[in-house]
């Protein structure tokens, strides 16, 4: 039986709490979505990516994040929360890194995600997610549990770790954070 979005955001519901991660991406790999269906909820920003809340559960955040071409995220992590991300429209370009002793961080792989592709982190993998497509837009769905408040972010030029509240800017159904 196919599982629509309806279906996932019942099977989230069902936790009060954090939805293991081998879980969630075996859903979001299951989940037949319409793009059609979600483009009433998408929203670009020309200063950076945006994220648009699709539902607020018990344990999770379920969001839309559109990027226009050549926009990325900090270098980040999830700080307490896992996520599983599904590709909507376009091509996701995920780097992810490793730190030294020293706390410099580095690069330890690159690669694409392409349309229905999903990947999956948790709290303390270190990545950036990043549309580099010249001329196409890239959506993607993100599903964070429990919901994503803050994160660190990093640099390559010092081994500081920052806090960064990354904001929901548009609410998409009711109120978010």
């Amino acid at each position: 039986m196919p599982l629509h979005l309806h279906d996932l955001y019942e099977r989230l519901d069902g936790y009060s709490r954090q939805v293991p991660l081998d879980d969630l991406t075996t859903w979001l790999r299951d989940l037949e979505i319409d793009p059609a269906d979600l483009m009433e909820y998408a929203r670009f920003d020309p200063h950076g990516y945006q994220r648009n809340l699709l539902r607020a559960g018990p344990g999770y955040h379920a969001l839309l994040l559109c990027w226009l071409p050549g926009q990325r995220s900090p270098i980040h992590d999830h700080r307490g929360s896992s996520c599983g991300v599904r590709v909507i429209q376009g091509t996701l370009t995920e780097t992810v890194f490793d730190r030294t002793p020293h706390g410099h961080i580095y690069p330890t792989h690159t690669g694409e995600l392409s349309v229905g592709a999903v990947c999956g982190s948790v709290d303390a993998d270190i990545h950036q997610i990043s549309n580099l497509h010249p001329t196409e837009n890239l959506i993607t769905l993100h599903v964070y549990t429990p919901p994503l408040v803050r994160m660190g972010t990093y640099s390559l030029m010092h081994t500081r770790v920052e806090q960064f509240c990354d904001p929901v800017v548009t609410f998409s159904q009711g109120a978010g954070i």
